[in-house]
């Protein structure tokens, strides 16, 4: 079993930068790959980036376009989403997951989520 709890959302304008962190309870966080996604009032879920269990490999979603890095602290049980550039878009709640597959853009490949958190970007 795996605890996610995600923090450091809030309202930030348009150009800004935030950090996302998620944190892991339990012993096993190494075990998992991790992957953040977001999903917008009226929307679906969607992908944005994930990261291999050791940290050496990162996955991001195309919209992203070098405005946000995903890593991890395995020692610390944390991973972190680093957004610069933030666009009214990017709006969301922000959830955390992670997975013992491979399928790190797919939602329904992530066995646990953490509840989210809100980002509200303003013009």
């Amino acid at each position: 079993q795996v605890r996610l709890i995600e923090s450091g959302g809030g309202l930030v304008q348009a150009g800004d930068s935030l950090r996302l962190s998620c944190a892991a309870s339990g012993r096993t966080f190494s075990s998992y790959a991790m992957g953040w996604f977001r999903q917008a009032p009226g929307a679906v879920r969607e992908f944005v980036a994930a990261i291999n269990r050791d940290g050496d490999r990162t996955y991001y979603a195309e919209y992203v376009e070098g405005r946000f890095t995903i890593s991890r602290d395995n020692v610390k049980n944390s991973v972190y989403l680093q957004r610069n550039s933030l666009k009214p878009d990017d709006a969301a709640v922000y959830y955390c997951a992670a997975t013992t597959g491979m399928d790190y853009k797919i939602a329904l490949r992530y066995d646990y989520w953490g509840r989210g958190t809100q980002v509200t970007v303003s013009s």
